[in-house]
C-alpha cells in the first residue's frame, strides 16, 4: 500500500510541470475581461477612456490591446496597484483565429510607440534601476527600455 502511494505521488509530481506549459486560453476581449475582474475586486470600479489602448504592437496587422491599470479608480483610489515602479500594464496580442492572449505584464511609467527600420517598437519608461541606475531620480531620468515584439515575446533592443 505504501509503495502504491509513493508511486501515485511521483506520478502526480511528474504531471504538474506538464500542466504549467499548457497553452493559454484565448479571451474574446481584453477590455471586457479586465473590467469584469476589477468590478469583482472593487465595490465601485471606474475606468477612464485610456484604460485600454488598441493598436498593433507586434507588426502583424492585427489590432492588439494594452491595458493600463493606472487608469482604474477602485473604491475611490486611482491606480491602486501603482507604486514607485509605475503602474501595471498588460499587453494582449490578437490572433488570426479570433481572440486575444496576454503576452506580458510590466510595471512601467508609460510607453511610446516609435518606428525603427520600418517596424514599430515600444519605448517603455521604467524605474532607473532597470538600466542599472539604482540611485537615479526617476522623475528626472527614467530608464527607457526599447523592445520589439517578435512572435509572442518581447525582445529588448536597448536600455538607456
Amino acid at each position: 500500500m505504501k509503495t502504491l502511494l509513493i508511486a501515485l505521488n511521483i506520478a502526480a509530481l511528474l504531471c504538474v510541470p506538464v500542466a504549467a506549459f499548457a497553452q493559454q486560453d484565448l479571451i474574446s476581449d481584453p477590455e471586457v475581461y479586465e473590467k469584469k475582474h476589477f468590478q469583482e475586486q472593487c465595490t465601485k470600479a471606474e475606468f477612464s477612456d485610456s484604460f485600454v489602448t488598441r493598436q498593433d504592437i507586434n507588426n502583424d496587422g492585427l489590432i492588439d490591446a494594452v491595458v493600463n491599470e493606472g487608469e482604474l479608480t477602485c473604491d475611490g483610489e486611482k491606480g491602486p496597484q501603482c507604486n514607485e515602479d509605475g503602474c501595471t500594464y498588460n499587453f494582449y496580442l490578437q490572433v488570426a483565429e479570433g481572440g486575444y492572449f496576454m503576452i506580458a505584464t510590466a510595471q512601467i511609467y508609460g510607453y511610446d510607440f516609435q518606428k525603427r527600420f520600418g517596424n514599430m517598437v515600444l519605448a517603455m519608461k521604467m524605474h532607473p534601476r532597470f538600466c542599472d541606475r539604482p540611485d537615479a531620480d526617476k522623475d528626472k531620468e527614467p530608464c527607457i527600455v526599447t523592445t520589439r515584439v517578435r512572435g509572442t515575446k518581447f525582445v529588448t533592443i536597448s536600455k538607456k
